[in-house]
């Protein structure tokens, strides 16, 4: 991977971390401020919209929550006039004070420049900051419509990225092919037919009503069941014209036409959505899958002490890392003894870390010394040693099992290494 690849998905890791900070704070009242200001905005006219609600600010009832407002408001114009005009993309402000517990709060500031450009101008203050229009710029913006069918059912879902989600399910009435007393078979055949030809008009009206909104962000649509049936509903023009239009061709055998159907479709279209970051996620994970098997003579690492010994003698070939990985790497030391020492932890058990004991001398008299974002060290560690850097999603199963099997973290390996795990964890299978 390129340095200004590695770079895009540690800066892609960095700001969806520095969301969930952000998402995470919560205030005792509606006293927390998001502020959006979007490029072109004139600085000038910000401020004096802030003055305006400093104003009214002085008229809410609870004196705390108005003095914690009107602290986070001036705190706010503060920060505002270190701008002389906003980023290229426009920039994000939250300000306010965040519950901390046992009736208390501290106060805390963020600064977020997007990825993309802000396109709404936007003051609000709620308990909660709001996240919606950064949280809009994180998602994939590939986007597949699903159909997979056959004459007893049909559902049709989307692919957003590397999530696959189920948007609707229709069963049939259609008779199943078998001859009924006192009915002629051409009769019951004509019956059949006319049901499954209603029952397609009703699958091309669903599609219609989720898909033809979306027709803008939707790349294509992927169609699939067992048998004849989907090149029959396909060829007979059951779809919309703009939506036949985003077919994409060949049509896929899958075994189910349920939810299951859909990841099914998804699987199939692999080759012909070669590319698609999804279908690298499986690739990637299917293959660190199958050198954990080859055990000693295997081309791979998992887990956080053993990924450390492989980057630490150079032999990393691709860093697996987690998009849901959340821990810092914190170095403590002990005021009584000076034993130092490092952990690698989850971002909530810093403090308990520090309000416990040493384990050198057991005196409660730790302090940090060194705090760094476990990731990010990770990546810069990668990138020194010229290995590549590959961001797991955790909306796939593949990144759901990289999360939960391996502690979100792996690696492909350039040369087999020795465990330094005394009893390692094999998957079986």
């Amino acid at each position: 991977m390129s340095a200004p690849a590695a770079d895009l998905q540690l800066a892609r890791y960095s700001f969806q971390r520095k969301l969930d900070e952000i998402a995470a704070a919560r205030g005792r009242a509606t006293e927390l401020i998001s502020l959006y200001v979007s490029p072109g905005k004139q600085i000038p006219d910000v401020i004096a919209y802030l003055r305006n609600e400093y104003a009214q600010s002085s008229n809410i009832k609870s004196r705390t929550t108005r003095k914690n407002v009107m602290w986070a408001i001036d705190s706010l114009m503060g920060r505002v006039r270190q701008f002389k005009e906003p980023p290229t993309n426009g920039v994000a402000f939250f300000v306010g004070n965040k519950a901390i517990g046992a009736d208390r709060s501290e106060p805390v500031t963020f600064i977020v420049e997007p990825p993309e450009p802000l396109n709404t101008y936007l003051y609000r203050c709620d308990s909660t900051f709001f996240l919606d229009p950064l949280l809009a710029m994180v998602h994939e913006p590939d986007t597949y419509g699903l159909i997979v069918m056959d004459r007893a059912e049909a559902t049709l879902g989307l692919l957003r990225g590397k999530r696959v989600e189920t948007l609707r399910n229709k069963q049939s009435l259609v008779p199943s092919k078998h001859g009924r007393g006192g009915q002629s078979a051409h009769r019951f055949e004509r019956m059949i037919e006319h049901a499954a030809h209603e029952f397609f008009v009703k699958i091309g009206e669903i599609s219609t009503d989720l898909f033809l909104p979306r027709k803008d962000v939707l790349k294509g649509i992927l169609i699939g069941g067992p048998g004849a049936t989907k090149e029959y509903f396909y060829k007979e023009g059951f779809l919309q014209y703009e939506l036949q239009q985003k077919v994409i061709l060949p049509l896929f055998d899958t075994g189910y036409t349920d939810e299951y159907g859909l990841k099914e479709l998804v699987e199939k279209a692999t080759q012909t959505l070669h590319g698609l970051e999804i279908t690298e996620e499986k690739r990637i994970i299917q293959r660190l899958l199958a050198e954990i098997r080859k055990a000693e003579s295997g081309l791979a690492a998992y887990g956080p002490a053993d990924v450390n010994h492989a980057l630490e003698i150079g032999s990393v070939d691709t860093l697996l890392v987690s998009e849901g990985l959340r821990q810092r790497r914190v170095t403590f030391r002990c005021t009584a003894c000076s034993h130092e020492f490092g952990r690698t932890l989850p971002d909530a058990e810093v403090d308990k870390v520090l309000d416990g004991p040493c384990p050198n001398c057991g005196q409660r008299t730790l302090t940090e010394t060194a705090n760094e974002d476990f990731v990010e060290s990770l990546f810069r560690r990668a990138a020194d040693s010229g290995a590549g850097i590959r961001l797991i999603s955790t909306e796939s199963e593949e990144g759901e099992m990289l999360q939960r099997a391996f502690g979100g973290i792996a690696a492909l390996l350039r040369y087999p290494v020795a465990s330094v795990v005394s009893a390692p964890r094999r998957p079986s299978g």
